[in-house]
């Protein structure tokens, strides 16, 4: 086995990549001008669906190094790469932040409410306010920026070194960096998508949209590691013990999603606050409901029945199917969290929503295999490569 030979390969994808996130961008751009609102709330979908993997991509790895997992580390070095994508959603941000006015509402100086409507949100105009909201989204990326680079930095130092030293900086790194991060995660969750409707109020919001990013990020894994055949790539050096283990995974997190996502309707519909029921209204019934409907079914149900299945979580292709399902299931659930406020009363698929999901898709993968190409796609300096390669349930 050649682990010491660096990745120089993936320069087609990339390419191609990074052309399909120019024209998309491109095409976005034109939807910022012909219909300036719609454009924006396709772009925040697509934002927020491949930024909140690269956050899951990043609490992921502190967990396994919190938990010094040693099974995973043949796998790390993607998990890392796709994590350090997020100096790109730092830039990708700002057409966001130049938009915010045509995305909140309560950024609106002369809001429609009345009332009590209008009382509940001067009540929280202290927190949702332009300038303090642009800072908070600064300080998340100023988290989670530097954990990402120095956590990859220092697994690719370890390469050439071999420092047994590195590997407990990055077992402390990950371990204490996990609480911010995390943190950091659920306010952007709020900032960014919760607050599309400033009168909803939930307490399990930040928790539905990290186990939704989370089985994302996993996914993503999953089929990076299916998709990565060749000299120098990890993928070739995956047993079927790490694939059964990432299966479960991606059944332990949809279990997790679901509990969260009937947590967040129990609460809220036995209640029957007149300010956080009109959000289920709105996504449950109606138009919508039959995209709820398969939200449900698409992110539990079925990857629930067919997960459950040893020999389908060891077979490559069909766990890169069961990937690819559930990243497709994600991106109906993140579209299903925005797009309603901007279209109430039909379900349309705009044609900048397509253009936005792959112009920050093609610069993310595109940014992420030119981050890859010229180094290692496995750790080859960890002192416990050896005993991943060689991981057996």
């Amino acid at each position: 086995m050649k682990l010491m030979e660096r990745f120089t390969g993936g320069r087609t994808p990339m390419l191609v990549s990074a052309a399909v996130g120019a024209v998309g961008l491109g095409v976005t751009g034109v939807g910022f001008v012909v219909d300036t609102k719609r454009a924006l709330f396709s772009y925040l979908f697509a934002f927020a669906y491949w930024a909140g993997m690269a956050v899951a991509s990043l609490l992921l790895l502190g967990i396994w190094h919190a938990s010094k997992a040693r099974w995973p580390v043949v796998l790390r070095r993607m998990l890392e790469t796709m994590a350090a994508s997020l100096p790109l959603f730092a830039l990708l941000f700002l057409p966001i932040l130049a938009g915010a006015g045509q995305l909140y509402l309560w950024m609106d100086p002369h809001p429609p409410l009345a009332g009590k409507e209008l009382e509940k949100l001067e009540h929280k105009r202290p927190f949702l306010n332009l300038p303090f909201w642009g800072v908070r989204s600064a300080l998340y990326f100023a988290v989670w920026i530097p954990v990402s680079e120095l956590l990859l930095r220092w697994s690719r130092r370890q390469d050439e070194s071999r420092d047994l030293k590195l590997t407990k900086w990055l077992w402390a790194l990950g371990a204490g960096t996990l609480p911010v991060v995390a943190l950091a995660m659920s306010f952007a969750s709020l900032d960014w998508l919760m607050s599309l409707e400033p009168l909803f109020v939930s307490t399990v919001y930040a928790l539905y949209w990290f186990s939704g990013a989370f089985v994302g990020a996993l996914a993503m894994l999953t089929l990076a590691t299916a998709l990565a055949r060749g000299p120098n790539l990890h993928g070739e050096f995956v047993n079927d013990s790490h694939r059964a283990s990432l299966g479960k995974f991606l059944l332990a997190f949809s279990v997790f999603w679901a509990y969260m996502a009937y947590s967040q309707f129990f609460l809220i519909w036995i209640a029957d606050l007149p300010h956080e029921v009109p959000w289920y209204i709105l996504r449950a019934e109606g138009p919508w409901q039959p995209v709820a409907l398969f939200i449900a079914n698409a992110r539990f149900l079925f990857p629930f029945i067919v997960l459950l299945s040893r020999p389908f979580k060891q077979h490559r292709r069909t766990l890169a199917a069961m990937a690819v399902w559930l990243l497709l299931a994600h991106g109906v659930d993140t579209w299903w969290l925005v797009v309603p406020v901007v279209s109430p009363d039909a379900v349309r698929v705009h044609w900048a929503d397509v253009s936005a999901f792959l112009g920050v898709g093609g610069a993310a993968v595109a940014f992420t295999l030119w981050r890859m190409r010229g180094h290692a796609t496995v750790p080859v300096g960890d002192p416990y490569l050896h005993e991943s390669l060689g991981y057996s349930e």
